[in-house]
C-alpha cells in the first residue's frame, strides 16, 4: 500500500516538474518577445525622430543656402559660400540616417563588432553580482541616514 502511494507521488512530482519547465519556457519566450517588440518600437521612434530632424535641418539648409547665394550674387565674394560646405555634410548625413540605408550599415557594423571584437563589449569590472547590488543598496541607505533630505 505504501509503495503504491510513493510511486503515485513520484509520478505526480515528475509531471509537476515537467509542467513547471513548460511554464518557465513559455515565460522566458514571452519575455524575449516583449524585449524584442520594445526594441522595435524604440527603433521606430528613433527613425521617426531622425526624419523629423532631417526635415528641420533641410529647411534650415535651404533657407541658409538661398540667403548665401543671394549675398554671393550681389557681392561676388566667395567666402559667403563657405558655410554651405559643413551644412551640406550635415544635411546629407541626416538624410542618409532618416531615409537612406545608414541604419542598415550601423546594424551591420554592430554585428561585425559583436562577432570579431567581442572583448570590447565586456563591462568594466564584469557583470554586477547580487552581492554588489546589495552593497550599493546598503551604501545608498547609509547615505540617506547620514544626509537626510531637507523637508521644506
Amino acid at each position: 500500500m505504501g509503495n503504491l502511494f510513493s510511486v503515485s507521488m513520484e509520478e505526480n512530482y515528475k509531471r509537476n516538474q515537467e509542467f513547471l519547465q513548460t511554464i518557465n519556457k513559455v515565460k522566458m519566450e514571452r519575455q524575449i518577445q516583449l524585449q524584442y517588440q520594445m526594441q522595435e518600437r524604440q527603433m521606430a521612434l528613433e527613425i521617426a525622430k531622425n526624419r523629423d530632424t532631417c526635415l528641420w535641418i533641410t529647411a534650415f539648409y535651404i533657407t541658409t543656402a538661398t540667403g548665401l547665394f543671394t549675398g554671393f550674387r550681389r557681392t561676388k565674394r566667395q567666402y559667403l559660400l563657405m558655410p554651405l560646405v559643413p551644412l551640406t555634410f550635415i544635411t546629407l548625413y541626416y538624410w542618409d540616417l532618416a531615409y537612406g540605408n545608414k541604419v542598415h550599415r550601423i546594424r551591420m557594423e554592430a554585428e561585425h563588432v559583436m562577432t570579431h571584437e567581442a572583448e570590447s563589449l565586456e563591462w568594466p569590472c564584469g557583470l554586477p553580482s547580487p552581492s554588489s547590488i546589495d552593497l550599493g543598496r546598503f551604501d545608498e541607505e547609509e547615505k540617506k541616514r547620514i544626509h537626510p533630505p531637507l523637508l521644506l
